[in-house]
């Protein structure tokens, strides 16, 4: 069987699976043609293309060449794979690999046709189709098969959660019921989804258009930049809200659309797909609470103790960074806000002081913040205060930041979305997302 490394070079990094069909684009990247067929469909609504892997943008849709080479390469290292198999190979076939037809949970192993008609004689192994990820399909307490399904705690659970487990005395489905009735559900869903998908369609085609009418001013404006340019460099300018009817409102437009289309049918399955966006509790202070999901922080009277770190900032400055960086590309992500306390939501170079008021986010030249509560909305850079005109009418704010572009953009998610702010700059170092949470105050990362 091919080694780890090797399988993960042959794997798309779109589904996640062996490459079927594989195709180059410019940039250097390889995906499945079906995959990234899908992919640029979606980007065609606005005509911009972005590489998935790298977020190469291209100016035409990128032409997809055929890699005869790597095709060639899983054809030799999973020689069935051309067909319709999984991917996944018989545990008992160990002089060569031979293609699984079904998996036993029961006995964690992976079945030829010839090894399942041996297997099947014994009414206590449990098939399911070809699979490698055992640790999903039994309890992660008791190590048993999940065949029934808490209806009041919406989790899959095994015999042992129901008789003696904190899901005892609880309503539950076999899991098998509950699957088809949550299929049921998906279907009636999908039937909405032509008609969401036509509305936010149509949105965007009114913001293109908006976009079109203000193409005059914003030639203006950018002449007008391009001249402060050719003086110094490009720093720390904002575009009040309403001016920016361009591809980042559109963007963001479009990808609430979307993403209110997956809400509905993620509200109706098992599986929780989670931003890659978590925070760092190795800046967070003894003040910030950090949740175990690493997405949540909030102010607290409570001392934390976290362990010494250089990377903390002191208690007084009470702020945490996300884990990951960006040093190119545009990225997106949603906050959820507080209605109590004063919350922040920022960017900053990880070379931002620990300690001291020069620390806090927004107060120095490494990092750009808005600040807000129920009253007022602020953007703060190097202690210059910007103050919006309104306050926000919903508790959800959206960030788009577009590195090479030097743009930082808030969003207000409420319908329609509004432009709160866009602050340019010209990034040098990689940017963390950072969140400050002031006496009562919570932010959380949306999934």
């Amino acid at each position: 069987m091919a080694p780890a490394v090797l399988r993960e070079e042959l794997t798309c990094p779109i589904c996640l699976s062996i490459f079927k069909d594989p195709v180059l684009l410019r940039c250097g990247h390889n995906f499945c043609l079906g995959c990234i067929e899908k992919v640029l469909r979606t980007q065609d609504i606005l005509s911009v293309y972005i590489c998935p892997l790298c977020s190469k943008r291209f100016t035409n849709r990128p032409a997809l060449q055929r890699n005869l080479k790597l095709c060639n390469i899983v054809g030799v290292v999973f020689p069935t794979h051309q067909g319709t198999h999984s991917g996944v190979f018989c545990t008992y076939c160990i002089l060569s690999p031979v293609p699984a037809t079904k998996s036993c949970l029961h006995c964690e192993a992976s079945l030829c046709d010839a090894h399942l008609r041996v297997h099947s004689k014994s009414e206590e192994h449990v098939f399911t189709e070809p699979t490698t990820s055992w640790g999903n399909r039994k309890c992660s307490i008791h190590k048993k098969l999940l065949e029934y399904y808490c209806t009041e705690d919406a989790a899959c659970i095994c015999a042992s959660c129901s008789l003696a487990g904190e899901h005892r005395g609880h309503q539950v489905e076999l899991l098998n019921e509950a699957s088809e009735k949550k299929k049921q559900k998906l279907i009636d869903v999908l039937q909405k989804l032509t008609t969401k998908r036509e509305k936010t369609e149509k949105r965007v085609q009114s913001l293109k258009s908006s976009w079109c009418n203000t193409e005059s001013h914003r030639a203006d404006f950018c002449g007008a930049e391009k001249g402060d340019n050719e003086d110094s460099e490009r720093d720390d300018k904002q575009v009040p809200a309403g001016e920016d009817l361009g591809e980042g409102l559109i963007s963001v437009t479009l990808y609430r659309g979307l993403a209110d289309i997956v809400t509905d049918i993620k509200k109706r399955l098992y599986v929780q797909v989670t931003s890659d966006i978590l925070l760092d509790v190795n800046t967070a202070p003894n003040t910030v609470n950090v949740s175990g999901d690493l997405k949540t922080a909030s102010w607290t009277e409570l001392n934390q103790e976290w362990a010494e770190s250089s990377q903390r900032f002191t208690d007084n400055v009470p702020q945490v960074l996300s884990t990951r960086s960006f040093s190119s590309g545009q990225h997106y992500w949603e906050v959820a806000t507080s209605e109590e306390g004063e919350w922040g939501l920022a960017v900053c170079y990880p070379s931002i002081e620990r300690q001291g008021d020069a620390s806090e986010l927004g107060k120095n030249n490494k990092s750009w913040a808005l600040y807000g509560n129920k009253n007022k909305c602020t953007v703060v850079h190097n202690t210059i205060i910007s103050p919006l005109s309104h306050c926000l009418s919903c508790d959800r704010v959206g960030i788009l930041l577009d590195y090479e572009g030097g743009r930082l953009s808030f969003y207000e998610l409420s319908d329609p979305i509004k432009h709160l702010q866009t602050v340019t700059a010209t990034f040098t170092e990689p940017l963390h997302a950072a969140f400050w949470v002031g006496l009562h105050a919570r932010v959380s990362i949306m999934t």
